[in-house]
């Protein structure tokens, strides 16, 4: 892909890229889908075959609430979640790496900001489908991409916990997963490791 393709998709809205697959920009003309409204707390959910809920009781029946036992979580509240990709592996991004990490969660688990910010992008991002992007309040950013939902709009403020949308497999990706990535500053080819970007803040990932 040219070098101008690139910059360009990538300033555009949210972050063109995959957490799965080789970055592509969107194709011309790419109509950029509107954020729905918030939806309403998701609905009880039962423990699926990758793990069972996290947290507390009431986080547990109803897995929408913010989880708020700590300053800083993880994006998904399942235990024995596997790492389908880790950050950083060698291959054909355009960054020659991973820049995330992406956790074999189903289509559907509830999403969750893992600390306070402000969401600067909530909608389709191309390659990461439908995704979330949170100016964190250390000035971070976190990503949250291949989405089934959005639950969140521009400008609103998130904590740890708080209700993002749902995982799913948009955009282009492999199988239903959830990539999440941390950056530096808002463009691609910031990253950063998202392990121990949480480890400094109380909370193993892995």
């Amino acid at each position: 892909m040219a070098r101008g393709v690139l910059a360009a998709a990538l300033l555009a809205g949210g972050f063109a890229g995959t957490g799965a697959q080789a970055l592509a920009a969107p194709a011309p003309g790419h109509a950029t889908v509107p954020v729905s409204a918030p939806e309403a707390a998701p609905a009880p959910r039962t423990a699926s075959a990758t793990g069972a809920y996290e947290g507390t009781s009431a986080d547990r029946a109803h897995p929408g609430a913010a989880h708020v036992t700590a300053p800083w979580t993880r994006p998904v509240m399942l235990r024995g979640v596997r790492v389908s990709q880790r950050y950083g592996i060698k291959g054909n991004w355009a960054a020659g790496h991973h820049t995330g990490i992406d956790l074999a969660v189903p289509t559907g688990t509830p999403v969750r900001s893992v600390g306070p910010g402000t969401v600067v992008f909530a909608g389709w991002s191309g390659d990461y489908g439908k995704a979330v992007t949170i100016r964190m309040a250390d000035g971070k950013y976190t990503l949250f991409a291949h989405m089934s939902t959005i639950a969140v709009k521009r400008g609103q403020r998130v904590n740890a916990g708080t209700w993002l949308g749902r995982s799913g497999n948009t955009g282009r990706s492999t199988g239903p997963h959830l990539h999440f990535e941390v950056r530096a500053k808002r463009g691609y080819g910031t990253d950063i490791d998202p392990v121990r970007y949480l480890s400094r803040h109380g909370v193993r990932l892995l």
